[in-house]
């Protein structure tokens, strides 16, 4: 699902540059340094893959692979490996998203779900917010008997800079409908660990 360089308009590739020449020049840098002259290109088509979550609707890869089927016990896609960019300091936080959901009348291909995580990853983010809006993307789209949402994560920004915490990790879970009941969560919550 890599993003295609050739898609980023000249316009915005050139707007980019530019200030992040002026970034380099503000942070006591010579931007004309041999090393330093192709890293405003550079930076700008990273941080344009890096936010491509924005040029893709979630909504529309889950209904791309919607099928009715007479199925009504938990499917699990755990462990799906993301990588996203903190809001606040625009800094990468990492971890692992697992994510269930118990159809009502429709399934979606497993691969669509990882899809779904990567692309709202794929945008400037906050932990909390990333893990409600992959469950409501999935609640409304396949309106299933109920979604649950786990993300365990580490954040560079509490690594490289303010209280440099290496081994913290941070907890996240959002739920809708049958997941409200504590059985069926501690059901995903025992079959994510086992």
């Amino acid at each position: 699902m890599a993003d295609n360089y050739d898609q980023m308009p000249p316009e915005v590739l050139a707007e980019l540059e530019k200030h992040y020449c002026e970034i380099i020049k503000l942070l006591g840098e010579d931007p004309s340094r041999e090393g330093l002259i192709k890293t405003p290109k550079r930076v700008s088509r990273a941080m344009w893959n890096l936010t491509r979550g924005y040029r893709m609707n979630p909504r529309d890869v889950l209904l791309s692979a919607k099928f009715h089927e007479d199925y009504k016990q938990m499917v699990i896609v755990k462990d799906i490996d993301f990588f996203s960019l903190c809001e606040h300091h625009m800094l990468p936080f990492y971890g692992k998203a697992h994510v269930a959901y118990i159809p009502r009348d429709y399934i979606t291909g497993l691969s669509k779900i990882a899809r779904v995580v990567d692309i709202f990853s794929h945008r400037l983010q906050v932990q909390e917010r990333m893990t409600f809006q992959i469950k409501e993307c999935i609640q409304e789209a396949l309106d299933p008997l109920g979604v649950m949402v786990v993300i365990e994560a580490k954040h560079m920004c509490m690594q490289m800079r303010g209280v440099e915490k290496q081994n913290s990790i941070t907890t996240t879970s959002d739920f809708t409908g049958v997941f409200n009941q504590s059985k069926t969560r501690a059901e995903f919550m025992n079959l994510i660990r086992g």
